[in-house]
């Protein structure tokens, strides 16, 4: 067997995934063996990094995230409203579900489709206006314009 690490010769170092629980077989795996301590040690770091980016899934959302979630709460609350305010949630039918869903996946879209063509125009605006600023080469008199290639 190999070295999961380095592809030398395993020396009876192994690991095992104790995030899974003893039965399962994925628990133990033959491709898990190390020929030291050293490769064992930085694998079993990689591992840990990686079970606890599954654990903690949800990441932060940026700014402009957290505004399209604010810019879909009107929406949210004017179909609400039209149901009824004072049904729970565990009351409305699966349609009325499905339609907030929508109402309020659309409102977010739109607001990031929004967001983006306003920061695409304006980067668009300051490079144009860059490349207006920058002196255009002039070719001297009698000079070949070609391009060389």
């Amino acid at each position: 067997m190999k070295c999961a690490v380095c592809s030398r010769e395993a020396r009876g170092f192994g690991y095992f995934n104790s995030a899974l629980r003893r039965s399962d077989p994925r628990r133990y795996s033959d491709r898990w063996v190390f020929c030291s301590m050293r490769c064992m040690n930085a694998f079993s770091k990689v591992m840990e990094r990686l079970t606890s980016v599954q654990e903690d899934a949800v990441i932060d959302p940026s700014d402009l995230e957290l505004a399209a979630m604010r810019a879909a709460l009107a929406p949210l609350g004017d179909y609400v409203s039209t149901i009824g305010m004072d049904r729970p949630l565990a009351d409305y039918r699966k349609e009325e579900v499905l339609r907030l869903v929508e109402v309020v996946v659309d409102a977010y879209q739109a607001h990031m489709l929004d967001e983006h063509e306003r920061m695409a125009a304006k980067e668009r605006a300051f490079f144009e206006q860059r490349l207006a600023a920058q002196p255009k080469p002039q070719p001297a008199s009698g000079s070949n314009t070609r391009i060389p290639f």
